[in-house]
Order: C-alpha cells, then structure tokens, then sequence
C-alpha cells in the first residue's frame, strides 16, 4: 500500500463523485452552453457572494488570468517572496502581463497591512506603478498558514485608499474557513477576485475557481480564451467539483486533525528540527542530524510513504481525503522506530 503524502492533488475520484461525472449533462462551454458548468459557475459565485464565476483547468491559470484582468504592462504586483504566483507560476507574471513584481518578507507567507503600505511605490515616473496586491490563504510555503481575517480587512482598507485592486490566491481556501470557522461570503465582501481549487483538498481531477464582478468575469473570460483555457464539454469534469463542494468541504477538518498527529510524532524524533505550525493540512518541517531531507524522505519511501523534499534540509506532507485512519496508524508506527 503506497501511502501518498507529496500533495494533496494525488487524490483520485470516489466511486459517487465518478457516478456524477458519468451522468453530467454536457453542452459546449465554449459557446456558453454547457449546462453542469454553468451551474457550478452559478452556485460557487453565489456561495461566495460574488456576482460571477469562471471555471479553469488549473490555480495557476485563474491567478494568471486574474493578474492580467488586474494590470496594464509595466504595472506592479506586491505579494509576498513566498507567493505561490510568484515562484511557482513559471514566470507567469512577467510573461503573461508584463507586470515587475515586489516582493514582502512576511511571516510565514502573510503579510501585513503596514508592510504593503510601504511597499507602494508613489506617484513617479521613474518607478512602476503599484497596481496589484496578492494575498495567499493558506500558505503553501507557510505551512499552511492562514491569515487573521482582520488582517485582511487591514490590508483590504489599504488598497481602497490606495486605489490598488486586491486578489486572493486561495488554493486552499477551502481549509483555511474549515480552521478558522469563516465563510466564503465574508471573503466576497473583501476581495476584487479570488481564485479557488477543486482539485487539491476538496478531491476534484481537475479544475479551478476565479470569482469577480460580472464585468471582470466578462475579462477574464476573453483572455481565459487567449491562454488557451476554453474548453467543450468540460461538464463532465465540472461535475466532480460539485460534488466535491457539496460532500467534500466539511470533512477538511480531518486532513487538519492528521496532519497535527503527525507533526507531534515528528516532535519526538531527534533527526527533526523546526516544524511550522500546523494550522491545517500541510506539515512541513527541518531534517537535522543523522538524515538530510533527501535520505529521510529515502528512508521513508522505502516503506511506501512518499513525501516531498522542497529543499536540501525541509520536507513536506500534505494530508488529504485519501489518506486514512490506517494509513495514519502506519505512519506514526514508522516514525516511531526511525
């Protein structure tokens, strides 16, 4: 039995969420007219309280079409150094929009409202023109952090001053509202765009979220055309993010409550040095000692529990809808004879 902790977009369709695909009616999205994807595009804006949805093949592609929707060439995107939007979207940024980026040095992938102020650039035509904030919740590379809402609402009341648009990067939004007891509709009330995934925790194939108002979406719909993202009966696919919406949200708390037995497990090894905080599915923690993060996560696949070496002395786990009790009982098992 491999147990897969690399991501958690290993997971595979369930026999019901597979049921749903099979009977989803299908037309061409492309036109407009596929039904399955009009509907989740309809019941997701309205689940954010948001005026509109697209759906996209990839995160990667709704953050990219968002920024784009956002800037003008020669613009600048402010986010984090930790951005997933800004190492890990293939340049995306500057390729895609022609946009610099400024980078803050958070803490662990947040930001703050005083940062971002001074971030801005002022009105001089030497410099670009601040245009753009890029928040990130929960943190890939912050251990799966999540913001404070007031935070938010802090830097939201910057951007309104400052007359900068506001996007929010949320992979794993999903987790982040499980954790902190929020709704999606008190992130529609603050951000200009935000982008979701189906496809990590929430256990859909494929496929992605980017919410606006209806002009926005009208945008995004057009350069969704031009980066190629139109798709034909994609209701088929479209289907298991419904289905995932409806059956999988709730759950996430599991994938937390496995991801803390794990970190205290890692705690007692004298091989582990600095683990982030656990604050929802993602574990990620220092290799000392006798092992680097290559060996241990060697070490570890040699029984069948496959992990990600990020760097030469970190190691990440993610948790996920396919990893279960049993798989959980193995794994501290193991961790206690290392």
């Amino acid at each position: 039995m491999i147990t897969e902790l690399r991501s958690d977009t290993f997971t595979k369709p369930s026999p019901a969420m597979l049921e749903a695909m099979f009977n989803a009616p299908v037309g061409d999205d492309v036109f407009g007219e596929d039904p399955t994807i009009n509907k989740l595009e309809a019941l997701s804006a309205e689940m954010f309280g948001m005026q509109a949805a697209l759906f996209c093949p990839s995160g990667t592609m709704t953050n990219q079409i968002a920024i784009k929707c956002h800037t003008q060439p020669g613009d600048e995107v402010i986010c984090d150094k930790a951005s997933h939007v800004y190492i890990y979207e293939g340049g995306g940024i500057a390729f895609n929009s022609g946009c610099q980026v400024k980078t803050i040095e958070g803490d662990k992938g947040r930001v703050t409202a005083l940062q971002v102020i001074e971030a801005i650039n002022a009105d001089d035509i030497h410099k670009a023109k601040s245009k753009l904030v890029s928040l990130e919740n929960t943190a890939n590379r912050g251990g799966g952090s999540c913001y404070n809402f007031i935070d938010i609402q802090e830097i939201k009341e910057v951007c309104s001053i400052n007359k900068l648009s506001l996007h929010l990067d949320g992979a794993r939004l999903w987790n982040a509202l499980i954790a902190n007891k929020e709704t999606p509709k008190q992130y529609g009330q603050i951000f200009d765009s935000i982008s979701v995934c189906l496809s990590k925790g929430m256990g859909a194939p494929v496929g992605s979220l980017l919410f606006g108002g209806i002009e926005f979406i009208k945008k995004a719909r057009r350069v969704r055309k031009v980066f190629g993202g139109g798709m034909r009966q994609a209701g088929f696919i479209a289907a298991a993010s419904i289905y995932a919406i409806e059956h999988n949200f709730d759950r996430l708390i599991e994938d937390h409550q496995h991801a803390k037995k794990i970190a205290e497990a890692l705690a007692k090894k004298d091989f582990i040095g600095k683990i982030m905080p656990v604050e929802t599915n993602i574990i990620l923690f220092e290799v000392i000692g006798s092992y680097t993060s290559k060996t241990l996560s060697e070490k570890l696949a040699s029984y069948n529990i496959l992990c990600l070496a990020i760097s030469t002395t970190h190691i990440r786990m993610v948790t996920h809808l396919d990893f279960t009790k049993e798989m959980l009982s193995n794994l501290l098992l193991i961790i206690e004879v290392l």
